[in-house]
């Protein structure tokens, strides 16, 4: 069985590691890894799913993961990557998001016969006395070491609040008790978790003489400069109710071409040797190998019978005339009787969020790049009625990729 090290550094997962040699010797056999998920959300987004893929990976090899949910520590908010103090939530909050977010990660993870394990890390930190914590953890800590963590530095520029300085401190003692109690010996992570990660295995070695070790994954940016899983509309989630499979099977085909074999490495299961090729297609096969792509990482969030619905949606959208449009396609419902007034363009495209503003939808219109059943809209305050109406529906367009189906309903 191929060592899961070379998997992940094949794929491109590996950032950091702490001892390079020790890590792959270390997974030449079964062992516990952990990564930890704050619930600070109802879902998580696409900047999480490369953690959650490198668990499967692991999982698949043979080893047994650990997804952490960080009830504790969101209660105290993690100052990485962030330019002010996250707003601090209800331990209330908390646990309905963790809810949540147990069921997305069981599309990726085996939680059954004890495969894989979920644990909140509320259950050893939010009963923990304060004196004693500073006493027996605090005391291994240098301030001077801990405010080097780039995490820190960044965050010393606008402001670091007490309470967020001890976020390291939290994050560390997760790992010990990991160790201690599931004998976790790798916790892994997006890079800027790299200090506090190498703080747990700090002091998981001054308290038990033991060593663990730390790898970290990169902070994937598009080729165009776009933090993962941003667009538009806002951000990608994993759940279905914030994120359609459409949407999400959009976002993976909208892709830059450059993008393309990085992400099915990173995204899909594909073997490397099918990544590659499809990574080395040009032309017209480009948008095959997109669709692929699509296909395999909205099959792995949704299921298989979602993706192909999307794809079947994508396909009618790109490749054939208006006829029949299915329901995966983002849909706004509007009253019969605004319908049967007649809505400016420009307002039925900011009301559908194709644009953001009205004005936005305005120069749209004005520069040709806007369509109602595939024919380009002449002016920005044109009515859209019912004489648009075909097969039930209108479909309006922005650009070459946006689409939205406009139905008619009841004023109720």
């Amino acid at each position: 069985m191929e060592n899961v090290y070379a998997t992940l550094e094949e794929r491109g997962f590996v950032e950091q590691v702490s001892d390079r040699e020790q890590v792959r010797k270390l997974l030449e056999k079964p062992i516990t890894c952990y990564i930890g998920f704050d619930p600070t959300a109802s879902s998580l987004h696409l900047g999480s799913l490369l953690p959650i893929m490198s668990l499967a990976h692991m999982q698949r090899a043979g080893h047994r993961p650990i997804a952490l949910m960080g009830g504790g520590t969101t209660l105290v908010g993690d100052p990485s990557g962030k330019t002010e103090m996250r707003q601090l939530m209800s331990r209330e909050e908390i646990e309905q998001n963790a809810k949540g977010i147990k069921e997305q990660l069981s599309r990726f993870l085996d939680f059954s016969g004890g495969k894989a394990l979920l644990l909140n890390n509320a259950d050893w930190l939010v009963d923990l006395n304060y004196i004693a914590f500073l006493r027996d953890i605090g005391r291994h800590f240098s301030v001077n070491r801990m405010l080097a963590a780039e995490s820190y530095k960044v965050r010393l520029e606008t402001g670091l609040s007490f309470i967020e300085f001890n976020y390291m401190l939290l994050q560390a003692y997760d790992f010990w008790h990991l160790f201690k109690h599931y004998d976790c010996r790798l916790q892994m992570g997006g890079n800027d978790q790299w200090g506090n990660i190498l703080a747990g295995a700090d002091l998981t070695r001054r308290l038990e003489g033991e060593t663990i070790y730390a790898l970290t994954f990169p902070l994937i940016t598009t080729s165009s400069g776009i933090k993962m899983g941003k667009t538009h509309k806002g951000t990608v989630w994993l759940d279905s109710s914030l994120t359609s499979p459409y949407e999400y099977y959009q976002y993976w085909i909208n892709q830059d071409d450059r993008d393309i074999e990085r992400f099915l490495g990173f995204f899909t299961f594909l073997p490397m040797d099918e990544v590659r090729r499809l990574g080395a297609v040009e032309g017209e096969e480009i948008r095959a190998a997109k669709e692929v792509l699509a296909y395999e990482a909205t099959a792995l969030c949704h299921g298989k019978d979602e993706a192909e619905k999307a794809r079947a949606a994508s396909r009618q959208l790109f490749g054939q005339a208006v006829s029949s449009y299915s329901d995966s396609v983002p849909t706004l419902v509007i009253r019969s009787e605004e319908l049967e007034q007649g809505i400016p363009a420009y307002l039925l495209f900011e009301k559908g969020r194709l644009c953001k503003t009205r004005g936005e939808a305005r120069r749209l219109i004005s520069q040709g790049g806007a369509y109602i059943n595939d024919h380009r809209i002449e002016t920005f305050d044109q009515l859209i009625d019912f004489n648009h109406v075909k097969q039930g529906s209108i479909v309006l367009r922005a650009g070459k990729k946006k689409y939205l189906r406009v139905v008619a309903g009841s004023s109720d």
